[in-house]
């Protein structure tokens, strides 16, 4: 019988307040913080007037906006916008690194957060960005060619939308901790204090699709992190709610143009490149990025 997908506890919760030196700046338009983050903190919902790249070359983190969550897989990054009002959680151990933007700086196309390929040169120009003091020209050569890349990132299917109506949006939470749930729509209905029809018409009011629709989606968010732990594939269809390991693969596919090995591979092959680049816990000049109260935003 598969075994429910618990959903990650808080351990700290963080407050987003962005230490000076790493605030974007007409002179200095893309600023890098990297840092290592333990699972369970959370940033508590909060907005800047910049744009920011969440980029994790190891661990999970779920970002969420008012109408929509993600999860970021490993050696992926999550663009988001000047002034939206976002949350952000370490689903899994993560070494982070996070381009802010000067909201001047933003090119057009990039107004709405995606999840975007990480490619091995805007990998490079992030790393070559994390270095200190940069000659200015230096580094708004690097950051302008780093916000090229992410325009030409291809966008990963990794958006899944979240209500605003209490009720479904409790539902969607319970799906999102324990997609192997087999409950009908009826029944999750009845434990939110809804009808069957009043679900349906406020999954299609809201969100544009049916349950189904919606309940793979949110089994597609869950499915990274446990990916990403290296998991035998057929553990993973288990606790998915799937019989067939097969199945739960040609459904990925359909959504990736991938197999989950294949998709999973190509993250390692990125974070084998970025070992040399992510400082240990205990590395002396980045010692302070890991104290206790180092936010995250």
């Amino acid at each position: 019988m598969a075994q429910p997908v618990q959903p990650v506890l808080s351990e700290r919760v963080d407050f987003a307040d962005i230490p000076p030196e790493f605030a974007p700046t007409p002179r200095h338009p893309i600023r890098v913080r990297s840092r290592p983050m333990p699972a369970g903190v959370r940033v508590t919902r909060h907005t800047h007037a910049w744009a920011q790249v969440a980029y994790a070359s190891r661990g999970v983190l779920r970002m969420t906006t008012v109408g929509t969550t993600w999860m970021v897989p490993p050696s992926r990054a999550i663009w988001v916008p000047p002034h939206v009002l976002h949350e952000v959680t370490i689903v899994e151990e993560a070494f982070l690194r996070t381009l802010y933007v000067y909201e001047d700086a933003v090119p057009q196309g990039l107004d709405a957060c995606r999840v975007v390929e990480v490619s091995g040169l805007l990998r490079e120009l992030i790393a070559a960005l994390d270095t200190p003091d940069l000659p200015p020209e230096r580094e708004r050569l690097l950051g302008s060619l780093a916000l090229d890349e992410i325009i030409r990132s291809e966008p990963l299917p990794l958006a899944v939308p979240m209500p605003t109506e209490k009720r479904l949006r409790a539902l969607c939470e319970s799906v999102l901790a324990d997609p192997a749930a087999t409950d009908s729509l009826e029944r999750s209905a009845s434990a939110v204090g809804a009808s069957t029809r009043t679900i349906a018409r406020l999954f299609r009011q809201e969100l544009g699709v049916s349950f189904s629709q919606w309940r793979q989606q949110a089994v597609l968010a869950r499915a990274i992190p446990l990916l990403s732990q290296g998991r035998p594939l057929a553990q993973v269809a288990q606790a998915l709610g799937y019989q067939s390991q097969s199945a739960f693969s040609a459904m990925f596919r359909r959504q990736f143009g991938e197999s989950p090995r294949a998709f999973i591979v190509r993250g390692a092959e990125h974070r084998a490149a970025d070992n040399d680049d992510a400082p240990d816990l205990l590395d002396g000049e980045r010692v302070d990025s890991a104290l206790p109260g180092s936010p995250m935003s």
